[in-house]
């Protein structure tokens, strides 16, 4: 029977309990301005911004929200436009039919049960239209207390790399992730692992040679 390197590799690096310590403070030092990259000025703001970034880029969405934001200041101002206008201004950040027909619904709710602001909470917020826990997860820990962790494409990527999940769905990742990393860190952790992702830990080329937790890493070893 082949050798499973994976395992071995596993193996060599110690358990993730052992190693999300270690993990966490080592990032922290490589990656000190590790933050959201979307700019938003308000709660209303923020949610909008995090809507428009499903299946773009951060870098795309800002320079939507540069002009959407001139033009739209609080939820009221996006109901008062028809909605071929709203669909417009969101074009270039891709599946503009959707994501329009979800700003509205969301502006709409918060309007009429939410007295014009953001919630704050996991549950309310996934209630809003065109809002995931993803979304959620986001809004909840830059406007508060995080309740639960980020898993965008870098986290699951990483998670899995540096040995913290075997899962593939998003879900079960935060679970995991949950059970491994301290509270006070939920809100930080993604932020982390997003920009050593988009750094140093790139999908098709990781640079290993140059990563600060190779040797905590079972993906360097195989």
């Amino acid at each position: 029977m082949p050798r499973d390197y994976t395992v071995e590799a596993r193996r060599r690096v110690g358990p993730a309990q052992k190693r999300i310590g270690s993990l966490i403070e080592l990032l922290s030092v490589e990656h000190p301005d590790a933050k959201i990259a979307l700019r938003f000025d308000s709660d209303v703001e923020l949610l909008i911004a995090v809507m428009l970034s499903a299946q773009t880029t951060d870098v795309n969405v800002n320079r939507v929200t540069e002009r959407l934001f001139r033009k739209y200041h609080c939820p009221e101002d996006y109901l008062a436009v028809p909605i071929e206008d709203l669909e417009q201004d969101v074009y270039e950040t891709g599946f503009y039919h959707q994501k329009a027909r979800s700003i509205r619904g969301s502006m709409r709710m918060l309007v009429d049960e939410f007295g014009g602001r953001v919630p704050r909470t996991i549950q309310e917020l996934v209630r809003l239209p065109g809002v995931a826990r993803k979304t959620a997860n986001v809004v909840a820990a830059e406007l508060g207390e995080a309740q639960g962790i980020v898993v965008d494409t870098h986290v699951r990527r990483l998670a899995q790399r540096l040995g913290l999940t075997r899962e593939q769905d998003p879900v079960k990742i935060e679970r995991d992730l949950i059970k491994l990393v301290p509270r006070e860190q939920w809100r930080l952790f993604p932020h982390l692992l997003i920009w050593h992702g988009r750094h140093v830990c790139a999908a098709r080329r990781p640079a290993c040679e140059r990563c600060v937790v190779s040797d905590l890493c079972p993906a360097s070893r195989v």
